[in-house]
């Protein structure tokens, strides 16, 4: 094990924590055999985001007000959720800039925050991971984390790098799959369209799996494949990189638990 020393606080998500907690666990398995030291923050409730996104910028700072009072000391903020990584990492600061008590420590934990593979790859240079998958997968990158975070290339870089792997790759990779937070509940028609899209191009890759690195368009997908009779799986990216799959896939178990 690398001997990094860094605290690492994990922030574990709504989603991970309420519908699969398993990526919670896959990102600590990874964090630790990077050689970081892994806490999670009983404090730590949701992000902010819906609220934030639905206009409420009064609870969605309360919000933030209590994340960062959660993360307070940790040398690093992870979470397995560009969403989430974002919210904290690109809106915090300007959502408190005009809170004196608070704006300086937003744009503080904004530096400390990283989506998971992000950090693995940009912070700690891991180059390579110890798991194997035999099968052929296929990728969707989830939209905050492509376009607010610039991750791309970090998952595939890791994938490559798994036994038994192979990757094809999903044709318009970039475009939402509809579900965007309360996107998918204001604009049901326009997110349905979108999602079948998706489906069928994801059918059309003839990948066994379908990875990606947010659970709530992994759950928009996977539930739209499902309906659709297609055999295929849906995984977080992180459960494949940790080697940790014996649960059933997205949306084929009981995605429930809690945070221990």
């Amino acid at each position: 094990m690398l001997d990094r020393g860094l605290r690492v606080g994990l922030f574990v998500t709504c989603l991970v924590d309420l519908m699969r907690p398993s990526v919670g666990f896959a990102a600590v398995k990874l964090l630790e055999d990077a050689g970081c030291r892994v806490e999670v923050p009983r404090a730590q409730t949701c992000c902010g985001q819906p609220a934030y996104n639905s206009g409420d910028r009064a609870d969605a700072a309360a919000l933030a007000a209590q994340t960062i009072a959660a993360f307070k000391g940790y040398d690093y903020v992870v979470a397995p959720s560009g969403s989430c990584a974002a919210m904290l990492r690109e809106h915090y600061p300007a959502l408190l800039a005009d809170n004196p008590a608070l704006a300086e420590d937003a744009v503080t934990l904004a530096g400390r925050t990283y989506e998971l593979v992000s950090f693995l790859s940009d912070v700690l240079g891991i180059d390579r991971v110890e798991a194997n998958y035999p099968g052929r997968v296929t990728y969707h990158d989830s939209c905050s984390g492509l376009r607010e975070l610039g991750i791309k290339d970090q998952p595939r870089r890791l994938l490559a790098t798994v036994e038994g792997l192979s990757l094809t790759e999903l044709p318009d990779a970039e475009v939402c799959c509809g579900f965007g937070g309360t996107f998918c509940v204001k604009y049901p028609e326009i997110s349905n369209t979108m999602v079948s899209e998706k489906a069928a191009a994801i059918e059309g890759t003839g990948a066994d799996t379908l990875l990606a690195g947010d659970l709530g368009c992994l759950m928009n997908m996977a539930g739209k494949l499902k309906r659709r009779g297609a055999k295929v799986r849906a995984r977080h990216v992180a459960e494949v990189l940790a080697g940790m799959t014996e649960q059933p896939a997205i949306g084929e178990g009981a995605e429930s638990g809690a945070r221990e």
